[in-house]
């Protein structure tokens, strides 16, 4: 698969610093579970010269019970706001059951989602930021017997950290997993069983489905 990249005008994919090229390298090593349908998307083009996306929905049983994207985002010169050159900024939303809208504890629970996760995939980071939104939905009037429904949504951004590869970019394989296990968790997966290994996720195939 070939992840979605974009540059400010003028600067080809030769043009590309080698630690950005070497950080999409990363992201396509990465590996996630088979539910989770994994493809390019446009990168944004004005947040920082360069950029590279994924998108993703998780199906169970042909039903789409998640969705979500991660962008990476690299500036040369650095940013204050990230404490680095590169910051990942990803996106999960998910169906919950109704009666969960209420938990006062759900955003510190959703929150916990994915700090977690990247611990688990040993992904190193810093300057965390982020927001964890409940949505509810009735149905009334000629709609009235419809069911409810609600929705978790999770918006985070972080800076990945360790100098691991070429020109000292991050490795961000541990950090795309960490963002596919947080989508699986959000959407209510059971956890992959310890030693079980996930296997590559389907790449690519939308359009046949």
């Amino acid at each position: 698969m070939v992840v979605g990249q974009e540059a400010h005008p003028g600067t080809g994919a030769a043009a590309q610093p080698p630690e950005f090229r070497a950080a999409v390298d990363g992201m396509q090593r990465a590996r996630l579970r088979p539910e989770v349908l994994c493809e390019e998307m446009p990168a944004p083009q004005r947040i920082a010269p360069y950029a590279a996306a994924l998108t993703a929905d998780v199906t169970v049983e042909g039903t789409d019970v998640g969705t979500g994207r991660i962008i990476v985002l690299h500036d040369p010169a650095g940013n204050d706001a990230w404490a680095g050159t590169f910051r990942c900024v990803a996106y999960v939303r998910a169906d919950i059951d109704p009666d969960l809208v209420t938990d006062p504890l759900l955003g510190e629970v959703g929150w916990s989602w994915l700090t977690e996760a990247l611990d688990a995939h040993g992904a190193a980071y810093a300057a965390p930021s982020g927001t964890v939104t409940r949505v509810a939905t009735e149905s009334f009037g000629g709609m009235g017997e419809e069911d409810g429904t609600a929705q978790i949504e999770v918006r985070a951004s972080w800076t990945p950290a360790g100098d691991t590869g070429v020109g000292g970019a991050p490795d961000l394989t541990p950090h795309v997993e960490a963002w596919g296990e947080l989508l699986c968790t959000a959407a209510g997966l059971e956890p992959v069983p310890e030693g079980v290994t996930a296997m590559p996720s389907r790449r690519g195939q939308r359009g046949a489905r």
